[in-house]
């Protein structure tokens, strides 16, 4: 793996289980891979990591695994969202990557979704992921159902700080999917070209992101963790893609008064940090 230096492995609190579903469960895990300080305030191309490579990694050869990531600039030749959902290679399996990534239309400056293997035949991807992955068995799993958002807060982050809140010291972890099935949501893509400026604060990144209103149906993907144990993690990271051609990174709903969310959680048994930076900052995490 380019790039890739000392995994952590950091055993976490894992709660009961509630409801039933399909496909989340199996030895789940998550893993913060890169980092944010890997893409500002400037980039660093050479950080490109691969989902099977990963999977070794996890100690999970074979895992499914969902989230939210960058796109590996040596593949795509460009900047971009990935929302990886990937099957990686097994001992008798090739690797099926099911991937959508979303860039800015250099004709028309809209969102341009694209299917991953339509396009290239890696699992690459580069700079910063936050994966969740597992067996995909069948399986007991968080449901949560919301509707008309009340607060100023993302569904992601009510379910984080609520964690936090209940679990005080110890550090929980999950990892799923949820449907925004009314509504609409504001979402922001990185451009296709990185940032010849050093971005140093919040304002500079998002005056550099470009940011859109997409509507539902939208299929995210999350990560989230009640509390950093002192990995540098970042806490909460969410991507979405549709089946109408939008998709990116996830922000909140816009249409608080009819907006409905239908998602399939799972605690994760362990965090793995993954070529944490050394240089670190908090800017650009949100």
């Amino acid at each position: 793996m380019a790039g890739s230096s000392k995994t952590e492995k950091y055993q976490i609190h894992v709660p009961s289980l509630e409801e039933l579903s399909e496909g989340l469960c199996g030895k789940p895990r998550i893993t913060d891979v890169g980092g944010v300080p890997y893409l500002i305030p400037l980039v660093h191309k050479d950080k490109v990591y691969n989902m099977n490579t990963v999977s070794k990694e996890l100690e999970l050869p074979g895992a499914f695994i969902l989230g939210a990531g960058a796109v590996s600039f040596k593949t795509v030749g460009m900047n971009g969202e990935l929302m990886p959902l990937v099957l990686t290679e097994s001992e008798d399996k090739p690797a099926v990557n099911g991937s959508y990534f979303s860039s800015i239309n250099p004709v028309d400056g809209k969102c341009l979704q694209e299917k991953y293997s339509e396009r290239f035949s890696d699992c690459d991807f580069g700079l910063l992921a936050n994966l969740f992955a597992c067996e995909g068995k069948p399986g007991k799993v968080i449901e949560v159902r919301a509707s008309r958002r009340k607060g100023e807060e993302s569904l992601v982050s009510c379910m984080r700080k609520t964690m936090e809140e209940h679990y005080g010291d110890k550090t929980v972890a999950l990892g799923g999917t949820f449907i925004i099935q009314k509504g609409k949501a504001k979402i922001h893509i990185m451009p296709q070209e990185f940032s010849s400026c050093p971005l140093n604060t919040n304002e500079d990144v998002n005056n550099w992101l470009k940011h859109f209103e997409v509507s539902a149906p939208l299929i995210c993907q999350s990560v989230m963790v009640s509390r950093d144990p002192g990995l540098d993690l970042r806490l909460e990271h969410t991507h979405g893609f549709s089946h109408h051609g939008e998709g990116g990174h996830y922000y909140i709903d816009t249409t608080p008064n009819t907006v409905e969310y239908l998602g399939y959680f799972l605690p994760a048994d362990f965090i793995y940090r993954i070529d944490r930076p050394t240089d670190t900052h908090n800017v650009g995490r949100d």
